[in-house]
């Protein structure tokens, strides 16, 4: 596999400074891919994926903001959808102003990505998007239909993900959360993940800082899609990339994403959550394939 030397940046997002990061050189005339990190997680862990994507694309990722090097909001509102989808923006004016670009997006940088993606929010700047977890609005309507059929199959689906997401609700809850990963679970981290992946992963050298500043996702997001879930949809190309064992995104919570989205495929990939360490080499080979039928498809339409 080549080795492309990983060149960092910053971008200004209002006042947040995101620290951002493309690998090899950036060439004009080759597509951009866009990659957005999850929690508690920060851009390094694309590297993997994004040194194999660089072969044949402008690969770039930036620390979201309140992990990596990027600033920390002062309050638990600067992690709002809208600064987030701004902070979005900017990174892709900065690296791509002239032409639109492919968007991947991994747990909470799928969520975030969404909000880009749904009414066409971003359609000018975003060409496709890979994503690999579904949108809060379409897990709060998820949710709502288990419990509209009133029977016991739809209570005890609801129960189920509900007892596997239970982490989500203990994320709510001021100080414990910290106080879990200063005690140590920052320095076991990377050895947790490695086993859930039957793989090597390496420590990230912010990861306390990640996974602290990275509650406010949970906190400012997750309720009100949940609860109150929209009906955007989107005309942009979508990719729904799928880890196939993956115990914190089942399949069944990802499927159906047709309702949101006029143009969509399904791929599966024999991954856990954190497939992007696990199995870089697939993943990346499903996100150029994508990307590559894409940039056919435009060219066809301009020619």
């Amino acid at each position: 596999m080549n080795h492309f030397e990983k060149t960092k940046h910053y971008v200004h997002s209002g006042n947040i400074c995101l620290a951002a990061y493309h690998w090899g050189r950036l060439d004009a005339d080759r597509e951009t891919i866009v990659l957005v990190h999850g929690y508690p997680d920060a851009a390094d862990v694309w590297q993997l994926v994004a040194e194999r994507l660089a072969v044949d694309f402008n690969v770039v990722a930036y620390d979201v903001r309140g992990t990596g090097l990027s600033d920390i909001p002062e309050t638990t509102q600067g992690y709002a959808f809208d600064y987030l989808v701004q902070d979005l923006s900017q990174v892709i004016q900065a690296v791509s102003p002239d032409q639109a670009i492919h968007l991947v997006g991994h747990d909470w940088g799928a969520l975030q990505a969404w909000e880009a993606v749904l009414g066409d929010r971003l359609k000018p700047q975003i060409a496709s998007y890979t994503a690999l977890a579904p949108s809060a609005d379409h897990v709060g309507w998820w949710f709502q239909r288990q419990l509209a059929q009133r029977n016991f199959q739809g209570y005890f689906n609801v129960a189920k993900r509900i007892t596997a997401s239970g982490y989500m609700a203990m994320f709510q809850i001021p100080i414990l959360p910290e106080l879990t990963w200063h005690l140590g679970l920052d320095k076991l981290w990377s050895t947790l993940v490695g086993y859930l992946e039957n793989t090597t992963v390496e420590a990230s050298p912010t990861q306390l800082r990640n996974a602290k500043s990275g509650l406010g996702l949970y906190r400012q997001n997750l309720v009100k899609p949940l609860l109150n879930p929209s009906r955007r949809r989107t005309s942009i190309p979508v990719q729904m990339l799928l880890m196939n064992q993956d115990p914190f995104v089942p399949l069944s919570l990802s499927r159906g994403m047709e309702e949101w989205v006029q143009d969509i495929r399904y791929t599966e990939v024999s991954a856990g959550h954190w497939g992007i360490l696990s199995q870089p080499q697939p993943i990346a080979e499903k996100i150029q394939q994508f990307v590559q039928s894409i940039s056919q498809r435009r060219s066809k339409q301009i020619a």
